[in-house]
């Protein structure tokens, strides 16, 4: 049988611009550069970051796709604000996975895990009292994926890293609101990681279940 031919250096080059296009206007999603309402243009992205409107087309595309933005003939190209719904819905999905995921690793961490989610949670005692709310949602972010990875599932890490993605501008509006959320909130993370290790599973799922609720109800008040 013949081989088949290599694709077009060209179309590699048209790929990685896609690529760069959707990362980059994604960041900028996610920085509330382009906050819920902003209308964008095409060509206006395209200016900004230096390329044609083909790759930021496709990016934006994959962007409707994923629900950060939305792309009507009426309106053109909106970013979307999360509905109530649609966050009652994630927590939904995050409480089972996540409550899944510690009560499956409790007690079977290995020292360089249980030395990852230790000083994941002495950043997050350094940083109370800062005001850094960028950084804690980072940290806040990477102490719920730390135990999907060590779970080893890829579709479920896969699924709980996009859901923090869609999540992560109304987690930031908490923070910001409620500053004392961070205090309460390593505290719950202590307890948990505390549970996980101790090989306590039943006690693990229940303080996360805990946890998320508690964060779906700062989130979800304002828009009752």
């Amino acid at each position: 049988m013949g081989t088949r031919p290599a694709a077009p250096a060209d179309g590699h080059a048209r790929s990685l611009l896609k690529d760069q296009a959707y990362d980059r206007i994604k960041q900028r999603l996610l920085d509330d550069d382009y906050p819920p309402g902003t209308f964008l243009s095409e060509r206006q992205l395209a200016e900004t970051l230096g390329m044609s409107k083909t790759p930021v087309k496709a990016a934006l595309e994959r962007l409707e796709s994923e629900g950060f933005i939305a792309v009507s003939p009426q309106q053109g190209i909106v970013v979307r604000e999360l509905s109530v719904g649609e966050i009652a819905d994630q927590y939904e999905i995050r409480l089972a996975l996540e409550s899944y995921t510690v009560r499956t690793l409790a007690g079977r961490l290995g020292p360089d895990q249980a030395a990852r989610v230790r000083a994941n949670l002495a950043a997050q005692a350094k940083l109370r009292g800062t005001g850094d709310v960028t950084r804690w949602v980072e940290l806040d972010a990477e102490f719920h994926t730390l135990f999907a990875e060590f779970l080893a599932n890829r579709e479920i890490l896969r699924v709980i890293r996009q859901l923090r993605e869609k999540m992560r501008r109304v987690v930031t509006q908490v923070f910001r609101l409620c500053p004392a959320r961070t205090e309460t909130s390593y505290e719950e993370h202590a307890a948990i990681a505390a549970a996980v290790l101790g090989g306590d599973g039943v006690r693990a799922a229940e303080l996360i279940v805990r946890h998320l609720e508690l964060g779906k109800g700062l989130i979800l008040a304002p828009r009752a």
